[in-house]
């Protein structure tokens, strides 16, 4: 039902903006759709991954791993996968509620989202460039560090 509130007042801006500015909100749909054109690939990319995965790997097996009960084990790996992985917000979360859906638990996909959205692992060197290589592992450090803060977080909010 929330899906439908959101499209609903997403239509009534559109006609808004069109009344206001047709060529405006023309250009900005073009620009909008070529944005959409270029995440379109990575977004099927990784949610066919995700799919794969949950359709070859069965949920005891991602309880087991990343489950609820899997305790403080499940929240490192969990961390840990996502410190490595590089992929963006906007395909992060879709993946997450997979992985929930297929079993996983709330502090360790906490976990994996945090460290996926702060730390950067793979986008390290490009770090070192431009933060310097002390600075950019300390900030990395911290932000691994935090990822747990944020799973305990949740595991009292939620769990």
């Amino acid at each position: 039902m929330d899906s439908y509130i959101l499209y609903s007042i997403t239509v009534v801006f559109l006609i808004f903006s069109i009344y206001k500015d047709k060529k405006k909100t023309k250009m900005a749909l073009k620009k909008s759709w070529k944005a959409f054109e270029n995440i379109l690939p990575q977004f099927l990319v990784v949610i066919l991954l995700v799919g794969i995965m949950l359709a070859v790997i069965d949920t005891n097996t991602i309880s087991k791993i990343i489950g609820s009960k899997s305790g403080g084990w499940g929240v490192i790996v969990s961390a840990v996968i996502g410190a490595i992985t590089l992929i963006p917000a906007f395909v992060a979360f879709p993946t997450a509620a997979l992985l929930l859906e297929g079993g996983a638990g709330y502090m360790q996909i906490a976990a994996f989202v945090s460290a996926l959205m702060m730390v950067g692992i793979v986008t390290l060197p490009i770090e070192f460039k431009y933060f310097g290589k002390k600075m950019a592992i300390l900030r990395n450090t911290y932000a691994f560090l935090f990822s747990f803060v944020v799973a305990y977080i949740i595991g009292i909010v939620i769990g």
